[in-house]
């Protein structure tokens, strides 16, 4: 794997502007920057290549490295994944049903779900196209105050969907 910063030898630029802790901060030559160094024991490494003149710093490349990992990690760590939750629909959903479908999407979505909701034709209820657009168009009206339409109904297959997010960020966890 390739390193992403050039170290010691590797630094090309003639001189190079120095930072560091117990280090006299200013624009040095490479190789006057590489002995201050070597006389601590630590590495000399590019961190920010594209500046005028490059801007190095002397430190302990592998623990550099490690911390450099170890705060990517926790990056990930807190990423927020993202749940999906689906709800299914026929063509001839009844008003209790779409009711007692809409209850569940609300939880979902205060929770910090995206929904999926989705129209199944069966057999020869294709026909119906139209009546599971307007049921989805429906759905997404009557949760249009809590949530957000990120896709509007689109037909897949024998699948006519519609994915919705919340508006707001789900409470924190304690």
């Amino acid at each position: 794997m390739e390193e992403p910063y050039k170290v010691n030898d590797k630094i090309t630029a003639r001189e190079v502007r120095l930072v560091g802790d117990n280090v006299e901060q200013g624009v040095f030559s490479t190789r006057d920057a590489q002995k201050i160094a070597n006389e601590q024991n630590l590495d000399l490494v590019e961190i920010s290549p594209t500046a005028n003149p490059p801007v190095c710093r002397i430190i302990d490349y592998s623990k550099f490295k490690y911390e450099q990992k170890k705060k990517t990690r926790e990056m990930k760590a807190k990423a927020q994944k993202v749940v999906i939750k689906e709800i299914r629909f026929g063509p001839n959903t009844d008003d209790h049903d779409f009711e007692f479908k809409l209850k569940h999407a609300k939880a979902f979505l205060e929770s910090g779900f995206k929904i999926k909701s989705y129209v199944h034709f069966v057999g020869r209820t294709i026909v119906f196209k139209e009546r599971g657009e307007i049921l989805l168009l429906k759905f997404a009206q009557a949760l249009e105050d809590i949530a957000k339409v990120e896709q509007l109904p689109k037909l897949e297959g024998k699948r006519m969907f519609l994915i919705l997010s919340p508006k707001v960020a789900p409470p924190a966890k304690k």
